[in-house]
């Protein structure tokens, strides 16, 4: 399976074990989906800074990636302001309009919550290659192989849908049916690139099981091309997780413990199952 070529990137973070960064961003999420507030999601927000000045990203290309979140936030924090929950003074009212000091405080939270938890999942993931981080699955988190390859190999494939749908509408227009009627074209394309894609893993999934990358090591042939003497599966390269991994996981959970802690002592941790 190919290696596809990712952009080299000098920050520190950048070069640290996937399953490290996948940890790092849990941790830090997990606080602040337990709770609604505007306390600990803005000082989590404020301790991300430098993570993410260390992914190695180009200013650039850090707004091109993350401007889906930079929408989102004010969105959903305008929806929470003029929809949410009624509580203490209420400033405006139209219809099922309501905009409140509770329904204020929700949609700060939520503005500031957005950005805590999508900026250092997005920033952190975007220096993951897939071949990687299938491998720290696998070595690392020992979760089952053939689920692992099979979601790479999907992922691998996921680049090749553009060029068949290129290719798709470059052939239907050469036949002279891509110059009329828009949402048929669509559909039929989409129903022919479809078809496609299951074809195109039926002959990926057979070609793996026949290099044996759906045994479970108890075949002599597989043993003998994808396995050890032992019969454990081998792996081409070696997932490696040291010190830096671990100061990652532990940069994520002093974030974590710092945001509650600060939520806790100004009396604005809101448990989401308690009322809001």
């Amino acid at each position: 399976m190919t290696r596809v070529d990712t952009p080299v990137r000098r920050g520190p973070i950048a070069a640290l074990n996937p399953v490290a960064k996948l940890g790092a961003a849990l941790l830090i999420a997990l606080p602040l989906v337990l709770t609604i507030d505007p306390v600990s999601a803005a000082v989590a927000l404020v301790l991300e800074l430098p993570l993410l000045l260390a992914a190695g990203l180009r200013w650039r290309e850090f707004w091109l990636r993350t401007v889906p979140i930079w929408i989102a936030a004010p969105l959903a924090g305008v929806t929470i302001a003029l929809y949410g929950a009624t509580s203490g003074e209420v400033y405006a009212e139209w219809f099922v309009v309501r905009i409140s000091e509770g329904s204020l405080m929700l949609a700060l939270a939520t503005f500031f919550r957005v950005l805590a938890i999508g900026l250092p999942a997005v920033v952190l993931f975007v220096t993951v290659d897939p071949t990687d981080l299938a491998d720290g699955l696998a070595q690392l988190l020992k979760l089952p192989a053939r689920f692992v390859l099979g979601a790479l190999a999907g992922m691998r494939l996921l680049g090749l849908l553009t060029d068949d749908w290129r290719a798709l509408a470059l052939a239907r227009r050469a036949r002279g049916v891509a110059d009329t009627g828009r949402v048929r074209r669509v559909v039929g394309m989409a129903f022919a690139l479809f078809v496609l894609s299951i074809r195109r893993g039926s002959t990926l999934a057979t070609a793996m099981e026949a290099r044996g990358f759906g045994g479970d090591g108890s075949r002599t042939w597989a043993r003998e091309s994808r396995f050890g003497g032992d019969g454990s599966r081998t792996w081409a390269r070696e997932s490696r997780f040291g010190w830096r991994e671990w100061m990652l996981l532990a940069a994520g959970a002093a974030i974590s413990a710092t945001a509650v802690t600060v939520a806790v002592r100004t009396g604005a941790w809101n448990f989401i199952l308690g009322p809001v």
